[in-house]
């Protein structure tokens, strides 16, 4: 499983490993693919240093990278100048809010302790948290910058040239794919509609090739649905350079989902329990059908707000219903190939997995060639 790309960041698999959890992408670059540590969760500095010092220790010298969200289109006042998380929580309707804590109250979801902050924020999504995020990362060996939203800014491309590191976006299309071409992206992940979390209406099958075509001779990275070895073969026939994996790594044991029944509803979900919903931020999303996204994709309610205003009004909704564990709106972004992932396994046991369906891929295709 390896390629041109892969060899360039000397990791052994071309295998790019997307997950929020420090241990998880540590284990991957040691594994021998390559970790990419999702940042959208660090709204302080310092927890993102902190956990970037431990990346530090335990990736034994290993190369891995950092996801950042910022949105291709900023929050503006009026006037041009970026909101502030007060100013964007002020333009919340009254009437989304109750709808929020009538939509709690149906299910009996208490309410946080009296001083507790929100444990789930989505202020990462705001593109002045992003940049004090890239503050940090820099000071740090990082050899990828991924944006999962758009094209980086051009002084963020800059940025991260100047000190050797690679750029990545996430593509819907080929459409989008070009437009990070002509951003100066370095490599473009090609994220087909079967994936978690953000993601755009083509299967991978075909967006794919589609991208390879489109960007030649840039690398693309194959995503959404991936998850056996089998798929990676077949991604890199499709002409990518690497797949990116992200919702299989959740129910690995080094993941810390904090929640033993999200897990059990994980390991039980088919590939047919996802919905793409804007209720988590504001912009399709591949997650978990539940009846919170169930409510919000209601014709009847109020709808999702554009983000980030859906992220900041429901940051502190999600927070009480992971804290208890409130299984009928409890979710999480994830892809179609949860219907894959039936047990918890560590991510050296998903690597073995995925090399020993490669290698029956390549046997397979060997002797459909008479080469075997």
């Amino acid at each position: 499983m390896q390629t041109e790309l892969s060899k360039q960041l000397g990791v052994e698999y071309a295998v790019f490993g997307f997950t929020p959890f420090p241990a998880v992408a540590a284990a991957i670059s040691r594994a021998g693919g390559f970790g990419v540590l999702g940042a959208v969760r660090y709204t302080a500095p310092d927890d993102l240093a902190r956990d970037l010092d431990w990346m530090q220790e335990y990736a034994d010298g290993l190369p891995y990278g950092l996801d950042v969200v910022m949105p291709a289109k900023r929050a503006e006042a009026p006037g041009g100048q970026s909101l502030t998380e007060a100013d964007v929580e002020a333009m919340i309707p009254a009437g989304h809010r109750q709808f929020v804590e009538e939509t709690l109250a149906k299910h009996g979801v208490p309410a946080l302790a009296e001083g507790e902050a929100s444990g789930w924020r989505i202020t990462g999504w705001m593109e002045q948290v992003a940049r004090g995020q890239l503050d940090v990362a820099f000071d740090y060996p990082i050899k990828l910058l991924a944006n999962a939203l758009g094209s980086p800014p051009a002084d963020v491309v800059t940025r991260a040239h100047d000190q050797g590191v690679l750029v990545a976006a996430l593509a819907g299309s080929a459409r989008h794919a070009r437009k990070h071409a002509d951003a100066g992206i370095d490599i473009v992940v090609a994220q087909g509609y079967e994936a978690g979390g953000h993601t755009g209406e083509i299967a991978s099958m075909v967006l794919t090739p589609e991208a390879v075509d489109a960007v030649a001779p840039l690398p693309v990275l194959a995503a959404g649905g991936i998850g056996s070895g089998e798929q990676v073969a077949a991604a890199l026939a499709l002409g990518a350079q690497g797949v990116w994996l992200g919702s299989v790594w959740l129910t690995t044991t080094e993941a810390d989902l904090h929640s033993a029944a999200l897990t059990r509803k994980l390991l039980a979900a088919g590939s047919g329990d996802t919905v793409r919903s804007r209720a988590l931020s504001g912009k399709p999303a591949r997650q978990l059908r539940t009846e919170w996204t169930d409510a919000w994709d209601d014709p009847a309610g109020p709808g999702a707000l554009p983000m980030p205003l859906q992220g900041l009004l429901v940051a502190e909704a999600v927070s009480r219903i992971q804290k208890y564990e409130v299984e009928p709106l409890l979710g999480t972004p994830v892809g179609q190939i949860v219907g894959r992932m039936n047990s918890e396994r560590s991510v050296q046991a998903v690597f073995d997995d995925l090399t020993r369906g490669f290698e029956r891929a390549i046997d397979r295709l060997n002797r459909i060639a008479g080469r075997a």
